[in-house]
């Protein structure tokens, strides 16, 4: 079974487009932080990026609510790709191509986003999760 879901905020706002049979494809990253701790019992927090994609009938809703630093649930694959770079070396992308996504950033928050001091709140790392080693699963 390839499925994978993440909880994290976007990078940027997306971007769509359609191809050339008039299909909705919108693109955005997507930062999910974790909290560790390290062997001498301090705090670590890491962030990783991913490149989510969705299709159709989602990828509209994707590009009309979302924009960079709200918070998402989004469920789908894992897929590969290669390509060739400018420099003729070629290059694995791994993205996640969604089928669900639910938008978990207040709306009364979600109207202020547009403002850039509210653009980079989810580099806070204010994680409403918690420590993760804390939670039973």
């Amino acid at each position: 079974m390839n499925k994978i879901m993440l909880i994290g905020n976007l990078g940027r706002d997306p971007e769509m487009s359609y191809t050339s049979s008039g299909i909705a494809v919108t693109k955005f990253s997507m930062a999910v932080n974790r909290v560790s701790k390290s062997s001498t019992g301090e705090r670590q927090d890491e962030t990783e990026w991913f490149n989510i994609i969705a299709w159709r009938q989602l990828a509209e809703t994707c590009n009309n609510f979302l924009r960079k630093g709200q918070k998402v649930f989004v469920e789908g694959r894992l897929t590969q790709r290669k390509y060739t770079d400018r420099n003729n070396v070629e290059r694995t992308a791994v993205e996640v191509v969604i089928n669900d996504m639910e938008m978990l950033t207040p709306k009364s928050q979600s109207q202020n986003q547009g403002s850039a001091s509210n653009s980079d709140t989810f580099l806070d790392n204010d994680d409403s999760l918690g420590d993760l080693d804390d939670h039973p699963f």
